[in-house]
């Protein structure tokens, strides 16, 4: 069974860093290209991020760039979303999705993906 699962979510105070990870099984993410999409209380969800197949590139929701950081370790089957100089904004469940992938691109239209973690909470408060 194909599965994907976010960890990494916690409270934050404004300011400070988180690290989440997302990690498959019953796959491996090396032909996926994977997305990190979030959803705010009373909100759409939107996206962040999302990396292509190979690492070949990554892409950025234009609010955010400079902030996050995607990377992927398919060795490890995980990939990763850095998020520094974290606001209150940011509070939302944020989750990782995968497509597979021909060609080395990626894109931060939810549709377009097919399996979908479960999420994890990031609140940033003091």
């Amino acid at each position: 069974q194909l599965q994907l699962v976010e960890s990494g979510g916690e409270l934050v105070q404004p300011g400070g860093s988180l690290r989440l990870s997302c990690a498959a099984s019953g796959f491996t993410l090396d032909a996926y290209a994977i997305g990190w999409f979030r959803q705010a209380p009373g909100k759409e969800r939107e996206g962040v991020s999302c990396i292509t197949r190979g690492a070949s590139s990554a892409h950025y929701a234009d609010s955010l760039k400079g902030r996050f950081t995607i990377s992927r370790d398919d060795a490890k089957n995980t990939v990763y979303l850095q998020m520094n100089s974290l606001k209150p904004e940011d509070t939302a469940v944020y989750y990782c999705a995968a497509v597979r992938t021909v060609l080395p691109i990626c894109g931060l239209t939810i549709a377009r993906y097919n399996y979908w973690g479960p999420g994890t909470q990031v609140t940033v408060s003091s």
